[in-house]
């Protein structure tokens, strides 16, 4: 049986393979769906998932204050990063925007911190930051590049900010309400406005793609928005998440491993080593804190 800490680290890997093809799935379903509907509908989608699981499981009613933590989860993960990383690959490729959510575990180490009053080793610290500088290089050498900043950029940092307050504060809610229940009652709670700019999305123009592009848009409502929450949240609960959150250094390597795959985006024997370098310095991170922790 695995101890706590080595399951929480299980379950945060197990979050990460399935977050891992959010982009290029992304990069897919908006080639022909409006990007407005892509980060919109799939969480209705979910929603409709998760007040099912809800009900039929019959969970007790978040509390007046968990509702008000649910609303930060919420505004992170069901609609800032869905919608702001939705509108930044209509024009950015998946490898490109891998270089900017490689910053994603830093930013969440950060949060955990300053949430979660976690107290990780200098060491930690220097091999997270040794993490994100691999991440970035590792995407740069995979044709994607940095070059000057775009709009896309922009919308891509903000969607690392929302998401990283949401995954903090949605790791300690799990430890109250669960992990799957954390992530349907946030996207309970989210489901007016979602349905309204779904609602005004379809009207301005009415979903129409091809059958990949609806495949793509299914992984993202069931699994993106949905499935994947209860491992990651599980994780962080089990924490900590300072700890836990390294884990996503090796998403960058996984998105534009699919990204090559699905999308015939370039993969040359450079970016292959940049990957061990990466998943060497998430190792590292991980096993100091095992050691200290």
């Amino acid at each position: 049986m695995l101890s706590p800490a080595r399951a929480g680290l299980g379950w945060g890997l197990l979050g990460v393979v399935a977050f891992s093809f959010t982009v290029p799935l992304t990069r897919i379903a908006v080639a022909g769906l409006s990007p407005l509907f892509v980060g919109s509908a799939r969480a209705v989608v979910a929603a409709l998932l998760a007040g099912a699981a809800l009900a039929l499981t019959r969970q007790s009613r978040p509390t007046g204050a968990q509702w008000a933590r649910l609303a930060v989860v919420a505004g992170g993960v069901v609609a800032g990063f869905p919608l702001l990383t939705s509108y930044a690959l209509t024009t950015a490729s998946a490898g490109h925007s891998a270089v900017v959510i490689a910053l994603l575990p830093a930013a969440t180490a950060v949060m955990a911190v300053v949430r979660g009053k976690e107290r990780p080793p200098s060491a930690f610290w220097g091999s997270a930051a040794a993490g994100v500088v691999a991440a970035l290089v590792f995407a740069s050498l995979s044709g994607a590049g940095f070059g000057p900043p775009r709009w896309s950029d922009l919308l891509l940092f903000g969607a690392v900010a929302t998401a990283a307050v949401g995954y903090a504060e949605g790791g300690l809610l799990a430890r109250e309400l669960g992990s799957w229940q954390t992530v349907s009652w946030a996207l309970v709670l989210s489901s007016p406005v979602m349905v309204t700019l779904a609602a005004v999305s379809a009207v301005q123009r009415p979903p129409s793609g091809t059958a990949g592009q609806w495949a793509a848009f299914a992984y993202l409502a069931v699994v993106s928005m949905f499935l994947g929450f209860f491992a990651w949240y599980r994780g962080l609960a089990i924490g900590p998440m300072a700890r836990v959150s390294q884990v996503q250094l090796v998403q960058p390597v996984l998105t534009i491993g699919w990204a090559a795959l699905l999308l015939r985006e370039r993969l040359t024997w450079p970016t292959l080593l940049g990957g061990v370098a990466v998943v060497g310095c998430a190792a590292l991170a991980v096993r100091i804190r095992l050691d200290r922790g």
